[in-house]
């Protein structure tokens, strides 16, 4: 499908790739808007937590969130995009995937970019509890890649309750990714993630103690390190290589068939510019994808407005898509 021209005007106060990608996770003032949790449990006995806004309601679009790398239930973006929602008269869930709802998970598996039958366990079980359910999803960054993969696993077969998607600065190839945070002020970002993935790491060790080595955990210095040392063969792949190859969004894209927004930011830091031109003409040869690509915005950033009166664009950006203010009719 053609592009859709982006009308993202940047905070001119926030230059560049990183400003707005801290931003917002360091500076943002954003009050959560759920009204409660529910923890749900998983068929190998362990659990995911929804982060709750609002009842489902037949005929009504009910908003499903899946969150970035270690974000938690207060997670910014999340809230901004569940209160654009109800302001529509939505209701809407964030799924926190295991080990994010502030308790480490009981089995021995933790989450990943490639990680769907969580995802699909919930997706079934709404529907399941709501067969008239109209629902919309956003997956964001982490969350990004595993939505689409899910799509595209689904492909034809994909609920028809599942109207639209939109995928949100996804790291499309994990390696290449990866390998680009190895470098230059990026690895302040992989710094950030590490503290908290290695402490959760290690707790987990007390359950699980043949999990790793945990020597090599605590030297791990780059997401290839940790990758390879852990989220690889816990998680039954071999190493890194073969976790980043069978788990990466851009391999699943052909065969998603519900109306997908893919919003990028050409400078996103956590991706080369080359992989989102991979992405575009991917998306070319779908016609239910559509990509929206602003020259700047950073990673999960877009912040607009004035340095007294931000505005999200990203939030807004996606609930008009998903709720079809801008013509492009959702699946019925």
């Amino acid at each position: 499908m053609p592009e859709l021209i982006s009308k993202f005007k940047p905070a001119w106060w926030l230059p560049g790739p990183h400003l707005p990608t801290i931003w917002g996770k360091m500076a943002r003032r954003r009050a959560p808007v759920h009204d409660r949790l529910e923890r749900l449990a998983t068929p190998d006995g362990d659990h995911v937590t929804l982060v709750r806004m609002g009842t489902i309601t037949e005929g009504v679009p009910h908003l499903l969130i899946l969150h970035g790398l270690e974000a938690r239930i207060s997670a910014k973006y999340a809230h901004g995009m569940l209160d654009e929602a109800r302001k529509l008269g939505w209701s809407g869930d964030m799924m926190m995937f295991r080990s994010c709802d502030g308790e480490v998970n009981s089995a021995r598996r933790f989450y990943h970019s490639g990680e769907t039958t969580d995802l699909d366990f919930v997706v079934r079980r709404l529907i399941d509890q709501h067969p008239g359910l109209r629902l919309m999803m956003c997956g964001v960054s982490l969350g990004g890649n595993v939505l689409l993969k899910w799509l595209g696993e689904q492909g034809r077969k994909a609920p028809a309750q599942v109207k639209r998607a939109a995928a949100v600065s996804v790291p499309y190839d994990l390696e290449a990714g990866a390998r680009l945070m190895e470098h230059g002020f990026a690895r302040v970002y992989v710094r950030h993630f590490l503290n908290t993935l290695v402490p959760k790491t290690e707790k987990k060790l007390e359950q699980y103690p043949d999990l790793c080595d945990i020597e090599r955990l605590r030297a791990a210095q780059t997401f290839f390190d940790f990758d390879d040392l852990l989220t690889g063969p816990v998680h039954g792949f071999s190493g890194a290589h073969d976790y980043y190859s069978r788990s990466s969004a851009i391999n699943f894209l052909d065969d998603v068939r519900v109306p997908t927004l893919l919003m990028s930011a050409w400078n996103d830091p956590f991706l080369p510019r080359s992989v989102l031109s991979s992405v575009r003409n991917i998306a070319r040869r779908n016609q239910y994808l559509f990509v929206e690509f602003p020259r700047t915005g950073g990673h999960v950033g877009w912040v607009a407005g004035q340095p007294w009166s931000q505005r999200y664009y990203m939030e807004e950006r996606v609930v008009e898509w998903l709720s079809d203010i801008n013509g492009y009719p959702a699946t019925s």
